[in-house]
């Protein structure tokens, strides 16, 4: 005979705790699954080991969906300062760091045991580790497959996650289901992951491994598929062996397509070639002791090296024209990635469940009375600092006041 619970969340990450927890406290008898051996491993290593586990100012415009205002309603109910009086509860000590970011001052396990302590004040019934085999539609419910005996059930949760970072147990498994229910799925792909380039283009760049700097980047174009403009963002960067990396690059990768450039300002204060051409008359020294003034030096020359320049040219003998050229490659650096490092790397997944075929208020989805899906799972991706936490927290809790 199969265990009887009103609720099977299968995945007991950041969403599906939060969802069991909400779920139990409301009355309902909940069982978490997740084929993990370590609980919530991604909130454990995310921030460093202190969880970024919000921001202060996290709203509908920092998540992006191919239907992007299917967050609007959860992200309402259930928002940064919510989560914030829950950490203030269990008087775990924060601090806010860049744009709102709030972090642990200690360790992000003690965001892992709050959410435990949580679960386990509603008596959640747990299932680690534990494979899910199949779920299937029945009369009363649901019929879930699992190592340890099947669960019948109410409503089904599914809070598996993306496919980001596999090392740690990413698995398609919320995809798999959503499709056995005949769901669209937006077509996942890496997100919030370095950039990479090969051939020529890099030839000059790849020395410069480990250089980092301060640049605003842009996508230069319409974000296929989001909705709204590419993304713009003031951030820093970080020059690798392979291409590019750091904040800036790592918020720009969710917003670029394949086989479109990027577009960097490496001196976002300055217009390099105004600046250039006035300094002609006054300043008598080499072109790339003048860019190495604002720029780190090995980043001047193999700039200028790059854009066929000579670093030990004379500013004062550069026509006008080849330094607007120059200034072109420094404050409009357009330059096309080959490609990304991959799920490996990365540290969301984009595209998921179509927010289409759910609810926004409760996440269930619309022919499938009682499955629901949250999280990292749906086709809502948050910027880097804290945004994907708290999609779910707000889908979690959505979800949890629901079933």
């Amino acid at each position: 005979m199969a265990k009887h619970y009103d609720v099977a969340v299968i995945g007991a990450g950041a969403a599906g705790m939060m969802c069991a927890a909400v779920a139990s406290g409301r009355g309902k008898r909940v069982v978490l699954l997740d084929h993990a051996s370590r609980l919530a491993e991604k909130i454990r290593i995310s921030g460093g080991g202190r969880c970024n586990f919000t921001n202060a100012n996290a709203g509908p415009a920092n998540f992006l969906s191919e239907n992007p205002n299917f967050c609007r309603s959860a992200l309402s109910r259930y928002t940064p300062q919510d989560f914030l009086a829950l950490v203030k509860k269990y008087r775990i000590a924060y601090h806010e760091k860049h744009k709102g970011q709030l972090f642990c001052d200690d360790s992000s396990e003690q965001i892992i045991q709050m959410l435990r302590a949580e679960c386990q004040q509603g008596d959640v019934a747990w299932r680690m580790p534990c494979k899910v085999g199949a779920i299937e539609k029945t009369e009363a419910g649901f019929l879930v497959t699992a190592e340890g005996g099947d669960i019948a059930c109410d409503s089904v949760v599914i809070a598996t996650g993306g496919l980001s970072i596999p090392k740690i147990g990413a698995t398609d498994l919320g995809y798999r289901i959503a499709k056995q229910f005949d769901l669209q799925v937006v077509e996942p792909r890496p997100g919030l992951v370095p950039l990479t380039f090969d051939g020529p283009s890099w030839e000059a760049f790849a020395p410069l491994a480990g250089i980092a700097l301060e640049v605003e980047v842009s996508t230069g174009g319409k974000a296929k598929g989001k909705g709204k403009s590419g993304g713009h963002f003031r951030e820093d960067l970080l020059f690798t062996h392979r291409g590019l990396s750091g904040p800036a690059i790592l918020q720009i990768s969710s917003y670029w397509q394949p086989g479109t450039p990027i577009v960097l300002d490496l001196l976002p204060e300055m217009d390099v070639a105004e600046e250039l051409i006035s300094s002609k008359t006054t300043v008598k020294k080499q072109l790339g002791n003048v860019l190495a003034q604002w720029l780190p030096a090995r980043l001047a020359e193999g700039l200028l090296t790059a854009n066929g320049f000579a670093p030990d040219a004379r500013l004062a003998d550069m026509a006008d024209a080849k330094l607007r050229k120059l200034g072109d490659a420094i404050n409009r650096w357009a330059i096309v990635p080959t490609g990304s490092e991959g799920y490996k790397k990365a540290e969301v997944t984009l595209g998921g469940v179509d927010t289409r075929e759910l609810s926004q208020q409760t996440m269930m989805a619309n022919k499938v009375p009682g499955l629901y899906f949250i999280g990292e799972t749906v086709d809502v991706t948050g910027w880097l600092g804290g945004y994907n936490f708290q999609w779910a927290w707000a889908s979690g809790h959505a979800a949890g006041s629901s079933v």
